[in-house]
């Protein structure tokens, strides 16, 4: 390996350590909070307004992330620039996601209460790669719970879907925030999680 490679690799090192130390929890309370509105709206709403509150609600989620990182002490833009590669990895994860909406879209222009269902799943998609650049369970729970239990409420409240599914995202957000938690404490206490 040229010297040259060595410094590459152990700067990646340097980087992946940095990443992993974040508490990655900023997002999932923003999440959880918009996905709460969107519920509560979907609950005391006509459909006109339940769909309006999901299309704003999930479009808001990095914006209310941004300020409850303030008091996480998270750096979500990577300004910090300790861990710009795997940052970068991270929200090419997100755009992918967000490419899927492409789906969602025509979908709800032919059934509209399918809108619930497919924002969910699609949306929760980039938990699994975050499960493999944090090297932990979580993301893979997340995306996997999160996916089914979506789809069973959306078959067994098929005209509660703009409340039952925000209930299912917003309980299994709650329990990944306690991991997520509990893992950056564990984290900070070993050097490892």
């Amino acid at each position: 390996m040229k010297p040259k490679d060595v410094a590459f690799q152990r700067s990646l090192d340097v980087q992946f350590e940095a990443f992993r130390r974040n508490r990655f929890i900023a997002m999932p309370i923003a999440r959880a909070v918009m996905w709460s509105l969107i519920g509560l709206v979907g609950a005391f709403s006509s459909t006109f307004y339940e769909v309006w509150a999901l299309y704003v609600g999930t479009g808001m989620i990095f914006f209310v992330g941004q300020g409850v990182a303030r008091f996480t002490g998270e750096d979500l833009l990577g300004d910090a620039g300790e861990s710009r590669f795997f940052d970068q990895q991270f929200l090419l994860s997100v755009g992918m996601a967000l490419l899927v909406f492409a789906i969602a879209i025509p979908f709800a222009q032919v059934d509209i209460t399918s809108l619930p269902l497919s924002l969910g799943i699609l949306s929760g998609l980039m938990w699994v790669p975050f499960s493999g650049l944090i090297q932990h369970w979580v993301g893979v729970f997340h995306g996997a719970t999160r996916t089914a239990l979506i789809l069973v409420v959306w078959y067994l409240f098929p005209e509660d879907g703009f409340v039952a599914v925000p209930v299912v995202i917003v309980a299994v957000y709650l329990v990944s925030i306690v991991v997520l938690e509990r893992r950056a404490r564990r984290f900070g206490a070993e050097g490892s999680a």
